[in-house]
């Protein structure tokens, strides 16, 4: 008996997604056993690129966000997958991915892994909310304006505001606030940008004194801690607990990731019928903005299966299995899955994930991610936690990213 062993996220959707796909492959090679490794998302950081758990042949395969990926191939710790596509292709590939889905997973002339699980951030929103005809004519009644998905980021705090009902239970948004290296950078990035701020100068140093920054962050914090406009917890929520309250029925309106409105819109799900999404809000002027940031499969280095692994690799990128994995609220990655009729018929966000993939930003993918990360967790842990001005905790933060010659090319 030959073991495959995979590390990713404990995450449901995604442990019952893969869990069918390892099923399925262990169906059709009897003398295979594909265990899976769930661990939380620092762990799995830690233990399959930072203490070389990909590298070592701890794992055979990994499921990596794309923040990772950069840190991985410079740790020599990702397999070369354009090497196995050489001796064994993939069907399709790349043409049968969006471009967006396939440019960061190259670096130079390496592959470093394979699309599994996307998801672009957008507004996900309460369709019914919204289209209540007391709630419509008293939001224009007290604003002068038809209630409907804020376009701007002052729209987006009124409008959080006119619905957020406490004695309801009921927050007009909620946000992933908290520090594990993901959701707050994710935030904050959505807030420069939509601002038309960068994140970086042309040497991929971060620039956090810039005027973009300073009002994403006074934004960011204003509206995080007032329980008027959002959901008191949500300092302590990561995006999986925050898309689990939306879910719930408690909040109005949140950007999130594409996938909480493709759960909430399958057939049988509690909102079904009652959720919809938009563009993410901007300052205004500026033009719409996303962020697309997936779940990748990739290879350790160290696996002493990668033939079989690859086999693997190949078998969970067929069609059938990424149409598959969106029926345990996974989101495919292949242009086939979000195309499909029956899909659209019964999740319509999905009528939308093409067009918001085309438009969505990647982050920058150094190997240095990780680190600008953490950093960016502490500037909004101080400013959700302490009286400090914005103003120097960017400064600050601006001081340890030279001090360190922080760069993300």
């Amino acid at each position: 008996m030959t073991t495959l062993r995979i590390a990713l996220r404990n995450y449901a959707d995604f442990e019952n997604a893969l869990g069918e796909q390892a099923r399925l492959f262990e169906s059709l090679h009897p003398a295979v056993r594909v265990e899976l490794v769930p661990v939380g998302i620092h762990e799995l950081y830690q233990s399959a690129i930072a203490e070389g758990g990909l590298r070592d042949g701890d794992f055979d395969l990994a499921l990596l966000v794309t923040d990772w990926l950069a840190e991985g191939m410079a740790a020599g710790a990702l397999e070369d997958l354009h090497l196995w596509h050489q001796r064994e292709p993939l069907p399709d590939w790349p043409e049968g991915w969006a471009r967006a889905l396939t440019r960061p997973l190259v670096f130079g002339r390496h592959l470093s892994s394979l699309p599994w699980h996307d998801g672009p951030e957008c507004l996900v929103y309460r369709s019914d909310l919204f289209a209540e005809p007391a709630r419509m004519a008293a939001f224009e009644a007290q604003f002068g304006r038809t209630l409907a998905p804020p376009v701007t980021w002052a729209e987006f705090e009124e409008t959080a505001r006119f619905f957020t009902d406490p004695a309801g239970d009921l927050y007009g948004t909620v946000f992933a606030a908290y520090p594990d290296g993901h959701n707050t950078l994710y935030d904050f990035v959505l807030q420069l940008w939509s601002r038309g701020g960068a994140l970086a100068d042309a040497s991929g140093t971060p620039r956090f004194t810039t005027p973009e920054a300073l009002e994403a962050l006074d934004f960011y914090r204003r509206i995080v801690l007032d329980p008027a406009a959002c959901h008191p917890l949500s300092p302590q929520l990561d995006s999986t607990q925050s898309g689990d309250l939306f879910l719930a029925g408690h909040v109005a309106m949140m950007p999130n990731w594409f996938g909480f409105a493709a759960r909430a819109s399958r057939a049988g799900a509690a909102l079904a019928g009652r959720v919809a999404i938009a563009p993410v809000p901007v300052a205004p002027g500026c033009p719409p903005v996303s962020l697309s940031v997936f779940w990748a499969m990739a290879m350790g280095t160290g696996s002493r299966n990668k033939v079989l692994a690859w086999q693997f690799l190949r078998f969970v990128a067929m069609p059938e299995r990424d149409l598959g994995i969106t029926h345990h609220g996974a989101v495919g990655t292949r242009l086939s899955t979000w195309r499909n009729p029956a899909l659209q018929a019964e999740v319509p966000a999905y009528r939308e994930i093409e067009s918001i993939s085309l438009g969505a930003r990647q982050l920058p993918m150094g190997p240095q991610m990780a680190s600008f990360a953490a950093l960016i967790d502490t500037v909004i842990t101080r400013a959700l936690t302490t009286t400090r001005s914005s103003r120097a905790i960017l400064e600050e933060a601006q001081f340890e990213i030279d001090s360190k010659g922080l760069v993300l090319l």
